[in-house]
């Protein structure tokens, strides 16, 4: 049998229906049936939330590596390349082995076809079963999984982890998840498991209640701040791109702590991962050395998340793309560049709630808006649109063009933001140039 390419291996992947959930795991379970129940066979910890579950995933990652662990990655979506969503010790899958996965997995995906009328498992369950199949194989201490949308019927939800985390809740994906906080929270306290400790974040009192009760009827032991843990941002960090924090888990203080990570937000995503990483010890008797925790910590980064990609003039990256995440950006925004010139580009998808991510950055009275286009997965918000209902804005239909009207306001920051996919674009464009002038 002649072996497929690489970027027939993708073709194949991407090739399956993708944005849809289908409301049952039937397929899915049968898939890794097939396989040989590779989630059983694999350490686990589970990652859901609205905002914040990529940076819980990489304090996580981080973690676990100080303590000479090897450790397994699902993120989603990519930033620089398809095959960073499957990653060991932060180390994407190499072309070949994704290519053996694919050859492995797509007998079994044709018997599903077959066995569903041809309806058989679509691209994020794929890359699933993949992905399990792949950290079996690399035989990783411990896999750190992160749901795709929301969690009871996402296709990771067949595994049965050791620790679950919830990072936040808020309103996001409402034609999947619901159009309230707490459907939204219902789905997300979906991957609670029976007797299965739960680390949550910081939640609005209707998401609260709901991952409370849901927690109570898996009799699963919940972890919350300021009940079980607590995180205080300090002022004063010696050094400029990250945070430091004061954290306390069950009375127990920690030395000051530092993230690697920019943004007052960073400070409640570090505190989660330090909280699943404590009881994540007690359950699997890991000997957590402080120092080391601290330096992993420290050493934490994640492409996307207030990433600051150029120095001078000062561009950075942030995926904000609901109003939630972008409210945390105007905070760091007030916190850290108060009285700055500030200019945003933002690329929007069409699904989201554009309106109200732009008027919270109008907020900023120093912060000029430009509202642009971009190739994205699926629909992107018209800037002309978006300017006509935000006059306030600015509207530049070519993002490159954008970039280079941000340069001539000469702004003390450049802030790029709105979509994940949007500046994937960006990033990859930026620093395929050697940065702008």
């Amino acid at each position: 049998m002649t072996k497929i390419s690489y970027d027939e291996a993708v073709s194949f992947i991407h090739g399956r229906r993708k944005f849809t959930k289908d409301p049952s795991l039937i397929k899915m379970r049968r898939m890794v049936e097939l396989m040989g129940n590779p989630q059983k066979k694999l350490k686990l910890i589970h990652v859901t939330g609205t905002n914040g579950k990529g940076s819980v995933t990489a304090y996580l990652r981080e973690l676990l590596m100080s303590h000479g662990y090897r450790v397994g990655t699902f993120t989603s979506p990519f930033i620089v390349r398809f095959n960073e969503r499957v990653a060991i010790n932060g180390e994407m899958i190499p072309d070949n082995e994704l290519v053996e996965e694919v050859e492995r997995i797509k007998p079994v995906i044709e018997r599903i076809d077959d066995e569903f009328d041809n309806d058989g498992p679509k691209e994020f369950e794929v890359l699933t079963a993949i992905m399990l199949d792949y950290f079996v194989k690399m035989e990783v201490d411990y896999a750190i999984i992160e749901v795709g949308i929301g969690g009871t019927y996402d296709s990771t939800n067949i595994i049965d982890p050791i620790v679950s985390v919830i990072t936040t809740v808020a309103m996001d994906h409402a034609n999947i998840l619901g159009d309230t906080i707490a459907k939204v929270a219902e789905n997300k306290a979906g991957i609670i498991k029976k007797k299965r400790p739960v680390i949550i974040g910081r939640l609005p009192k209707e998401a609260l209640e709901v991952i409370l009760s849901k927690a109570k009827e898996q009799d699963s032991r919940i972890y919350q701040p300021e009940v079980d843990y607590r995180a205080r941002l300090e002022e004063g960090c010696d050094h400029f791109w990250g945070e430091r924090f004061s954290y306390e888990f069950e009375e127990e203080k920690w030395p000051l702590q530092r993230t690697g990570l920019f943004g007052n937000f960073q400070v409640d995503n570090a505190a989660c991962a330090l909280t699943a990483f404590n009881v994540l010890s007690e359950i699997e008797g890991i000997k957590i050395d402080r120092i080391k925790a601290g330096e992993a910590l420290e050493k934490t980064r994640w492409p996307g998340r207030f990433e600051k990609i150029q120095e001078d003039p000062l561009i950075v990256l942030d995926g904000a793309h609901n109003p939630s995440a972008m409210e945390e950006v105007e905070k760091t925004l007030e916190t850290n560049f108060k009285g700055k010139k500030i200019t945003v580009i933002l690329g929007i998808l069409a699904d989201k709630n554009s309106g109200e991510m732009i008027e919270v950055l109008l907020k900023n009275p120093k912060a000029s808006i430009i509202l642009t286009g971009f190739d994205g997965p699926r629909q992107v918000a018209s800037p002309k649109k978006l300017h006509e209902n935000h006059p306030r804005t600015l509207e530049i239909d070519d993002w490159k063009e954008a970039l280079e009207a941000a340069l001539m306001q000469k702004s003390d920051l450049i802030l790029a933001s709105g979509s994940l996919y949007f500046i994937s674009d960006v990033r990859k464009y930026i620093l395929g140039r050697g940065g702008l002038r």
